[in-house]
């Protein structure tokens, strides 16, 4: 076993990167003896130095990050800051100065992740970042690697375990999405500013990055389509019920039928309550993939928090730091496909759409007549009403989303109908 240790800067110290310290201290025999080498935290790069950090050494905490992935004697940077800058400078000026880099950064890798990979490629280096989609879950490594002789077709999951918290509340109790939204905050899911996480900008950036991974083609965040989850209500709940469904927040990624593209997107769904997924309750993450071979698997477990995701970023130091001790290193990127990504308005699902209508003979024709003009087809319609006013549920077969649109904006100009109330999908069928 070699002696000299392997060299580790950490940049970052919040939540994950404090677990990430104490986890490398506390089983540091146990990844000595997994590794084959010792590991050895060298540095710490944090905004704030003045802060306490329980069991790290002072002498280690820096604010001069670039200086220390510049010294020339670590061999693995841990990059856990997020945001695109600095976090991007500091990735490839670790390679530069020959360090492999295990991060945590969806953001930066479903924005620049062919170039971080390039990157990482030029200079003989690693790029691992299973921490940065659904946290403690293994995925990034079992779709790169476990299925790398199969063909991945669909990818399905809930990916944000606080827009998961909060329709699981407004589905339990029934709640509104402000009255599940506050709960979550109180209890820490949400944060002060909750906007990545409800509208779905969370979930996109997690969505590309498997896309990616799925289809061996490039997807970057700007080819996720993205709706949030803030226009859900419990109205919205009690018709998937009546429909045996419940509603998730979906990142969902899906290899064309002829295989000449990809799509990838993130958006409310109805699913029936027999799916998998229905199931997953809290905060939890879960993603269900699909593949020729291997069929249906699913990937189930906490999604955040600081010591799950550190154990993820601690399986890929470990990893990395094999590659470092023998002279070798692990997949890259695998793009070899070059599928292009079809747009929303290509995608073919089925959906629910709620319509305010006019309590009066001769509505249900007029919608139906609207529904048939663009070629989409009606599986269920339910009306109730009185006083004039009545509410319309049409549940379609399966149609593009094009085609939903076209309904959608004539509706809207029939005289009968007072609003269109809600358009959710159905996925899972």
């Amino acid at each position: 076993m070699r002696t000299r240790p392997l060299k580790v800067a950490l940049l970052g110290c919040g939540v994950v990167g404090s677990e990430v310290a104490r986890i490398m201290t506390t089983h540091a025999d146990d990844l000595t003896a997994r590794i084959g080498a010792p590991v050895e935290l060298a540095g710490v790069a944090v905004r704030r130095p003045d802060r306490v950090r329980a069991g790290i050494d002072p002498a280690l905490v820096t604010t001069d990050a670039t200086a220390l992935v510049k010294r020339g004697d670590i061999d693995v940077v841990v990059e856990v800051i997020g945001g695109i800058e600095p976090a991007r400078t500091l990735i490839t000026t670790a390679f530069e100065h020959g360090a492999s880099v295990v991060s945590a950064n969806k953001a930066l890798l479903a924005q620049d992740g062919a170039a971080l990979h390039k990157a990482a490629e030029d200079h003989g280096e690693d790029l691992y970042y299973e921490a940065a989609v659904a946290g403690a879950i293994p995925l990034i490594r079992p779709l790169r690697e476990s299925l790398a002789g199969d063909k991945v077709n669909r990818v399905l999951g809930i990916v944000n375990g606080t827009t998961n918290f909060i329709l699981d509340k407004m589905d339990s109790s029934g709640a509104g999405y402000q009255e599940a939204l506050d709960e979550a905050t109180a209890l820490g899911y949400a944060e002060a500013d909750p906007t990545a996480d409800v509208e779905g900008f969370d979930a996109a950036a997690k969505a590309a990055i498997l896309a990616g991974i799925a289809f061996h083609t490039r997807v970057r965040l700007d080819d996720v389509y993205r709706e949030g989850m803030t226009e859900v209500t419990a109205a919205d709940f009690a018709s998937a019920r009546q429909m045996g469904c419940t509603i998730k927040l979906l990142a969902i990624c899906e290899r064309a039928e002829d295989g000449e593209s990809v799509t990838a997107r993130v958006h409310p769904a109805m699913i029936p309550l027999s799916h998998p997924l229905a199931s997953v309750r809290e905060a939890y993450n879960a993603v269900f993939v699909e593949s020729e071979a291997a069929g249906q698997l699913m990937f189930y477990g906490p999604g955040a928090g600081g010591a799950p995701t550190a154990s993820a970023v601690l399986g890929d130091l470990v990893a990395v730091c094999r590659n470092k001790l023998d002279g070798s290193t692990g997949p890259g990127e695998s793009a070899y496909t070059r599928l292009p990504v079809s747009p929303m308005g290509e995608v073919v699902t089925r959906y629910h759409i709620s319509l305010d209508v006019a309590d009066k003979p001769g509505v249900l024709a007029q919608v139906a007549t609207v529904f048939a003009e663009h070629g989409v087809s009606i599986d269920t319609v339910r009306q109730s009403g009185k006083d004039g006013e009545a509410s319309l549920v049409v549940v379609t077969h399966r149609a593009s989303d094009a085609s939903l649109s076209g309904v959608v904006e004539a509706l809207r100009k029939l005289d009968t109908v007072r609003g269109v109330a809600s358009i959710m999908r159905v996925e899972g069928e």
